[in-house]
């Protein structure tokens, strides 16, 4: 490695990890990081994962949050005496929206749909940004898989069709 990602990564690690069965293809490796250093690796996240790929025989390795999630029954209780409802950021639905960002970073999400089917299963679309299509289309069902995974949920990854 470099000397300038050497100094970034010092200060930088790594909670869990996780290898998740790809169906077709090699594992990949999910890194569940520190939330508080999630920007901090997002300044390094694609010169990182180049290097890990590397050293893992072109395995996928996917960089997401270790997040909270409070039940509906949380109350929040401090020493002050204060007392609220949980934070926004720590129900089921924010922690799995936070979770499909971290495994598409950099790239963007454009758009979503949720599909119904008529025997009631629901599938989530969602539209990533066209600009980064060439580097991103190999991992679309890794991204999928492990979504699928961490949340049970069932996604479906394409890019936007540009119409002409």
């Amino acid at each position: 490695m470099s000397g300038s990602m050497k100094s970034d990564l010092s200060r930088l690690y790594i909670v869990a990890a996780k290898e998740v069965e790809v169906p077709g293809g090699k594992p990949a490796i999910v890194c569940f990081v520190p939330f508080k250093l999630l920007r901090a690796f997002h300044t390094v996240q694609a010169q990182l994962i180049r290097e890990m790929e590397k050293k893992f025989n072109g395995q996928h390795v996917l960089i997401i949050a270790q997040r909270q999630i409070y039940g509906m029954s949380y109350k929040r209780r401090t020493s002050k005496g204060s007392k609220g409802p949980r934070p926004r950021s720590r129900t089921l639905t924010n922690v799995q929206e936070a979770i499909l960002d971290d495994l598409v970073y950099p790239t963007e999400i454009v758009g979503k749909r949720t599909r119904f089917a008529t025997d009631g299963s629901k599938t989530m679309k969602v539209l990533l940004d066209p600009k980064d299509q060439v580097n991103v289309e190999t991992k679309l069902d890794t991204f999928a898989t492990v979504y699928k995974t961490l949340t049970q949920k069932d996604v479906v990854f394409e890019f936007p069709v540009q119409e002409s």
